[in-house]
């Protein structure tokens, strides 16, 4: 399915069927002018929305599908729902953000997804949907193999990143909607997790769909940053149309 909803899945509260879902999304943000803005106000309406460990359909031995399910997500599928969401105008063009988000070329297959996150956020970066905020003498320049995913071919991925100690300055200048990528320190993976950040007074939170909690949460991010390893993070700021 290239473009148009899937038609299994439904919204949080069991009643509205995701175009429906999707259309009162659209109608709640409209009033607000920035993508930044639009992206905090969605985030919200998903919070308590469960997660979901596999939430696409496709793989070296079953045919891509495009998904664009409204019911549950992980990490990386609730980012990408958030993201389509505040650029879009109306329902009919949700599949389209979602697959040109998904997916290197634009084709729905499984060796066409960005299936590694720094490849995801690379893509963003290049299609003018995201700005890189990975920079300065703060920053550390990795390269590592990439092996997790046994289905596809090993890979030499390169990318910048913030060790994790300068999460206090760097908070300071994050703001509403940056994307946080937590670099992992496992083998043959990139990043471990992600979210949102969102500003609330003085509190700095994080809005993610976390498997620990099996739902998307809003938490405290230098809780998140305590109660987890990582070897540092990323940081990506969306852009505005």
């Amino acid at each position: 399915m290239t473009g148009s909803f899937a038609n299994n899945a439904q919204s949080h509260n069991g009643q509205l069927p995701d175009e429906q879902f999707v259309r009162q999304l659209l109608r709640d943000s409209r009033q607000v002018k920035s993508v930044s803005g639009r992206m905090k106000l969605l985030s919200e309406r998903l919070l308590g929305f469960p997660y979901n460990r596999k939430p696409l359909i496709g793989s070296p031995t079953q045919p891509e599908v495009l998904v664009t399910r409204m019911d549950s997500f992980d990490c990386l599928t609730f980012l990408e729902t958030v993201l389509a969401l505040a650029r879009i105008r109306n329902t009919e063009e949700f599949p389209a953000e979602i697959r040109n988000i998904r997916y290197s070329n634009g084709e729905v297959s499984y060796r066409s997804r960005l299936h590694y996150t720094t490849d995801w956020s690379r893509h963003q970066v290049e299609h003018g949907r995201l700005t890189e905020m990975t920079l300065g003498e703060e920053t550390l320049s990795r390269e590592k193999p990439l092996f997790f995913l046994k289905s596809l071919p090993p890979k030499l991925a390169h990318y910048r990143y913030f060790p994790k100690h300068r999460i206090d300055s760097v908070s300071r200048w994050l703001l509403d909607s940056d994307i946080i990528y937590f670099v992992s320190g496992r083998e043959g993976l990139d990043i471990g997790h992600l979210g949102l950040i969102v500003r609330d007074n003085q509190r700095l939170l994080m809005r993610h769909a976390a498997r620990s909690h099996r739902q998307v949460i809003e938490q405290e991010l230098g809780e998140f940053f305590r109660l987890n390893k990582m070897s540092g993070f990323i940081i990506n700021r969306p852009r505005e149309i």
